[in-house]
């Protein structure tokens, strides 16, 4: 079953298809319209704002917090009764440092505040703060696919093998439109493992 999208979809490979297709447009418009400005990095609104602006055109909660709980595989995310707490708390978190930055972003992973397509909103309100704080970016086309899915299946326990990972992988090519590309079509790469995907519970 697919779901529920403004795209009238029922088909949840054709959806999934057509996400990408025009989520990936948004996020190249994001990168070079100047949209996100306005918002303060690091901050929930920020965060919803990519939401919002990557998937506003196939889901009415395209930046808006869930109302349903989820979990990936045993793994459950912060419940829907504690999930506003839990992303005041998060917005609260420093990010002066990368190992701050890892960090908040782990955070914000494990909230997972939006019903579908959280990681590849996230990836991006990440190397915003990276490049914000450090004058850096990940260039995650350097990131292996299922190094990164295990170390962040972990990083609510240990948060090391994220940070190694990502720190391998950090650039300070921060706005190369090449870069950012390559950063896109991996979001999508990562995303592939069915297994992976938010399940409602």
């Amino acid at each position: 079953m697919a779901l529920d999208n403004r795209l009238n979809i029922t088909d949840s490979t054709e959806l999934a298809r057509m996400e990408e297709k025009i989520s990936k447009k948004k996020a190249v418009e994001l990168f070079e319209n100047g949209y996100l400005d306005n918002y303060e990095v690091g901050t929930f609104r920020m965060l919803a704002a990519i939401h919002k602006y990557l998937f506003g055109e196939i889901y009415d909660f395209a930046g808006k917090v869930r109302t349903v709980n989820i979990a990936k595989g045993n793994f459950r995310f912060a419940p829907v009764m504690y999930l506003q707490a839990a992303l005041e708390n998060v917005e609260k978190m420093p990010q002066s440092t990368f190992d701050e930055i890892v960090e908040k972003y782990v955070e914000m992973n494990i909230a997972h505040p939006f019903r579908e397509g959280n990681g590849r909103s996230t990836r991006i309100w990440l190397d915003l703060m990276l490049k914000k704080e450090l004058n850096m970016v990940v260039d995650w086309s350097a990131v292996d696919k299922e190094d990164y899915l295990l170390a962040m299946e972990r990083s609510p326990i240990k948060d090391i093998e994220i940070k190694y990972i990502l720190k391998q992988a950090l650039t300070d090519k921060v706005d190369d439109r090449e870069v950012y590309m390559k950063g896109i079509d991996h979001s999508y790469y990562y995303e592939g493992y069915s297994v992976y995907k938010a399940k409602d519970l």
